[in-house]
């Protein structure tokens, strides 16, 4: 609730300061903005609840793009046909990721920052740097439409949203991998399989990743190599505002949905302000270090109020 305070104290804000935050157009674009990064964080937050990583987010978000883009452009295969096919790369990504973590033992930083490269050279080896452009009109229109003023991705994202929320809430899977995340010998102990669990999150976190890639082409009209590029900061920085903790054991629904909106109702006020765009990393990192600060403050305090 904290969360979703700072972000409508940022709307009140903005809508002072500038006449053009309030417009509908303006709106429809924060909507279809935020909706994109609540898949990013949550290709991002299903790793980090478990105490772990995925830096190739991106790179298998482009993948998931570019492989898409060549089999309706080049291929002709039918929307569906391509959909699955886009869809299973991205899941045989997370696959591959998740076995060297828990086959082979490697930590997740080094496995993912390995995997970055490896998708990325995929991605561009295979649309050679250019664009694929012929993508069916219906597949365009998910991500340029609306219903009642709101995106059609504003409604997809929130449908997510409520089905992590029961998967955390309510599901076996989901307990298994936020108790992992809190302590995975404790877990280990009481039966769970950890390696099952993390390679599950991986999966999850492909998923997400490869359905956001998709998304975004369908926003774009094009599937561009460059898809996926810049979703290593955003992810994180979603995440870890929206409350998902580093150290793993905590995610909420609500929490990743106020931390998107968070972040693009900063970057587009930064735009509609005018201020300076080449000091938005610098405002972006600023951020995301003031809340890590904060998350570390609630966790030491909560553990002074534990010990009293």
């Amino acid at each position: 609730m904290g969360i979703l305070g700072a972000a409508l104290s940022l709307i009140v804000i903005f809508s002072f300061l500038s006449d053009s935050f309030l417009t509908p157009f303006n709106i429809f674009n924060l909507a279809r903005t935020q909706s994109l990064y609540v898949f990013v964080a949550l290709a991002q937050a299903v790793m980090l609840v478990t105490g772990n990583m995925n830096l190739s987010v991106g790179a298998i978000a482009g993948l998931t793009a570019v492989i898409f883009g060549y089999l309706i452009d080049t291929l002709g295969l039918p929307l569906p046909v391509a959909l699955l096919g886009a869809m299973a790369v991205a899941l045989l990504t997370g696959a591959f990721n998740g076995f060297v973590m828990t086959k082979l033992g490697v930590n997740s930083f080094i496995v993912t920052l390995s995997t970055l490269f490896i998708f990325t050279g995929f991605v561009y080896g295979i649309s050679e740097g250019y664009s694929f452009r012929e993508i069916p009109a219906v597949f365009v229109k998910l991500g340029r439409g609306n219903f009642a003023g709101l995106p059609y991705l504003f409604y997809l994202m929130l449908a997510t949203l409520i089905g992590v929320w029961y998967l955390f809430r309510y599901t076996v899977f989901g307990r298994q991998l936020l108790a992992t995340g809190s302590n995975e010998e404790a877990a280990e102990l009481s039966g769970i399989n950890t390696h099952r669990v993390i390679m599950g999150a991986n999966l999850l976190s492909a998923f997400f990743a490869g359905i956001g890639g998709l998304l975004w082409v369908s926003r774009l009209g094009a599937a561009q190599p460059a898809i996926g590029e810049n979703w290593l900061i955003i992810s994180f920085a979603v995440a870890i505002i929206g409350g998902t903790a580093l150290a793993g054991g905590r995610i909420t629904a609500i929490g990743i949905f106020g931390g998107a909106l968070i972040m693009v109702l900063i970057k587009n006020g930064l735009i509609l302000l005018q201020a300076n765009v080449y000091f938005e990393q610098a405002f972006l990192g600023a951020i995301i270090l003031f809340t890590i600060l904060l998350d570390r403050g609630r966790e030491v305090w909560s553990g002074k109020a534990g010990k009293k």
